[in-house]
């Protein structure tokens, strides 16, 4: 087997241990006789696994019983509408930080159901370098909900702070670095994901909410997009992404076995510092265009001399084993993704291979 260096945004690497973890379960799953895909939603041997799942989440962040914690499918796009649908009510607006191309996006599907206000955009030219200071917040008391999203894979930007916003529900979009480090759940009323960055495949978002937002959602809106429709049915209203969820809870067993989320951050932190290093310790030829306050730990980003000089690093990193390191078509440059199952090893050999390159030109 050889497998190569994976940066790509998503879907991502996973851990190894849970990959092979999933070979070895694949044909027959705990002397079952069939597969976990082949067991029924509602049968004792997937609720286990399901609820398993939900357990590990409320103990490595520590969710309390006030939260509901739903498997839901069509990723974090369609929570863009469905959060909207229930929670924002006729006559009442909502507000959006704007920061890169996905919290346009979920401002987009609010404009067709409300009317949602910008309440900070650090857009220039189109191009996001930053996010906003808490002092460039222009937040309406009276909104249904702020909403962010706390990192942006295509600008190679994240929020590191939580920005206040007094009694309104803060509703986050964590997709790209959900359970990259600890973080006060209480801070928030809603937080989702789609698993595809951190912590599982693709086809699944899980979705952290109050239980007093969900019961407050609308009424009037289809029962298969009413949050209090899975929260009453436990995710299970109707067929969920069972291997999806499985494999999350693989994931989260991965998590608690290296240590929780205080020794994933420390990974984390130490991958992005080597990275970064590099960049800035050879201005004259990388250019991470990032402010360094709002540099993303998920997503780096970086610009060379020419774009030339870009699709030839793209061509023959490709070749030397390093994949999806060209960077958003809408954005350019380069891009490595370095979540939490990109191993430190794959960052250190990303840097030498660099450091060849440099020497080339």
């Amino acid at each position: 087997m050889s497998r190569v260096h994976n940066f790509n945004a998503g879907p991502a690497a996973l851990p190894l241990p849970v990959l092979e973890r999933a070979q070895r379960e694949m044909v027959e799953f705990e002397g079952s006789g069939m597969s976990l895909l082949e067991h029924s939603h509602r049968g004792k041997v997937y609720e286990a696994v399901h609820n398993q799942a939900i357990a590990l989440l409320r103990e490595l962040v520590g969710i309390g019983d006030e939260y509901e914690i739903l498997f839901l499918q069509g990723g974090a796009s369609l929570q863009f509408a469905m959060l909207a649908m229930n929670l924002l009510h006729p006559g009442k607006s909502a507000d959006y930080l704007l920061t890169g191309v996905w919290s346009k996006k979920a401002l987009s599907e609010a404009k067709l159901l409300g009317k949602p206000r910008v309440a900070a955009d650090t857009a220039k030219d189109g191009v996001y370098t930053r996010v906003p200071r808490q002092d460039e917040l222009s937040l309406d008391p009276e909104a249904a909900y702020v909403h962010m999203t706390t990192n942006n894979t295509i600008f190679g930007t994240q929020w590191h702070y939580d920005p206040e916003v007094g009694s309104v529900p803060l509703l986050a979009d964590m997709s790209s670095d959900f359970l990259w480090k600890p973080f006060d759940i209480k801070r928030y009323g809603m937080v989702y994901a789609g698993a595809q960055k951190n912590i599982g495949p693709s086809g699944l978002a899980v979705v952290v909410m109050r239980k007093d937002l969900i019961a407050a959602g609308r009424k009037d809106i289809p029962v298969i997009l009413r949050y209090d429709t899975h929260a009453e049915n436990q995710s299970l209203y109707n067929t969920p992404n069972t291997f999806a969820i499985y494999m999350v809870r693989n994931v989260l067993e991965h998590v608690k076995g290296m240590g929780g989320l205080a020794a994933v951050e420390k990974t984390n932190r130490a991958k992005a510092k080597v990275l970064y290093d590099a960049i800035d310790g050879d201005a004259d030829f990388w250019r991470c265009p990032v402010e360094k306050d709002s540099r993303s730990t998920m997503n780096v980003v970086w610009r060379l001399p020419t774009e030339e000089l870009e699709e030839r690093f793209v061509k023959e990193a490709t070749k030397a084993g390093f994949v999806g390191l060209k960077g958003h078509r809408s954005a350019g440059g380069i891009r490595a993704s370095i979540y939490n199952a990109a191993p430190e090893e794959s960052v250190a050999a990303l840097v030498e291979f660099m450091a060849a390159f440099r020497k080339s030109c």
